[in-house]
């Protein structure tokens, strides 16, 4: 009887497994679009607008790339790649100063956001 526990439990393990993996992915995306990275050694707050006065929706961790589906101008933001007014619309309603993210350039990667 005491196998069969281990492996109900085994199998709870590996359910729960699964599920943490599939909340990744959807996090994460498995779409086609390019993604960027996040500067090397920061991790960078996820806001609900174009402004550190908006809320904080999550914390990207280290070495994180980000799609980059629009972009909005907003408030102004120095960081590793330059200072920057452009914020990055990652995800619905969740926008990156573009200041902490190595798009290549210095304008617009993405349409304007509406």
């Amino acid at each position: 009887m005491a196998m069969d526990e281990q492996t109900e439990t085994t199998t709870d393990v590996t359910e729960t497994t699964t599920d943490a993996t599939e909340d990744v992915e959807t996090l994460a995306g498995t779409d086609d679009v390019t993604r960027y990275p996040i500067a090397p050694g920061y991790r960078v707050n996820v806001r609900t607008g174009p402004g550190t006065k908006y809320g904080i929706v999550r914390t990207l961790p280290y070495g994180m790339k980000v799609p980059v589906y629009c972009q909005k101008p907003g408030e102004r933001v120095t960081g590793p790649y330059g200072t920057s007014n452009l914020w990055d619309n990652i995800a619905n309603g969740q926008f990156v100063a573009d200041a902490y993210v190595h798009t290549g350039s210095d304008g617009y990667i993405a349409p304007r956001c509406d």
